[in-house]
């Protein structure tokens, strides 16, 4: 759906290949219960409410560890996941952008969102609608 907008960020077409999130360390539900010390009602709240990008392709329901800092959720993700989302990005596209690597911003969009250029991520992603 958004091939044109990923070719024109400099990422490449991952929605079949997975290219993005190849050697990206995939999270389980009871691996996050684990981590996060929440029972399993709250992880998947959590993913419900795009705290926790989630995907199915790999199998179980999965997160990418990326998206967590100092063992709790990046709050920085929620709000660029839902920029995405509005655009029409399906959650699988979404996730593959945030892991992929960004010509504009020089660096995948979760290493950016690390580094605190929460506002740039969001005004990239803006323009991939």
């Amino acid at each position: 759906m958004h091939d044109a907008a990923r070719h024109d960020s400099g990422a490449e077409d991952t929605a079949t290949s997975g290219s993005a999130t190849h050697g990206t360390e995939w999270l389980t539900v009871p691996d996050l219960v684990d981590i996060l010390g929440e029972p399993v009602g709250r992880i998947r709240r959590l993913i419900e409410e795009h705290r926790l990008p989630a995907t199915r392709r790999n199998g179980p329901l999965q997160v990418p560890a990326a998206v967590l800092r100092d063992g709790e959720p990046m709050s920085e993700v929620r709000g660029t996941l839902l920029v995405l989302l509005d655009l029409g990005f399906t959650e699988d596209e979404a996730i593959d952008w945030l892991l992929g690597e960004d010509e504009t911003l020089g660096a995948t969009p979760i290493d950016a969102l690390r580094q605190g250029r929460k506002a740039e991520v969001r005004r990239v992603a803006q323009t991939l609608g």
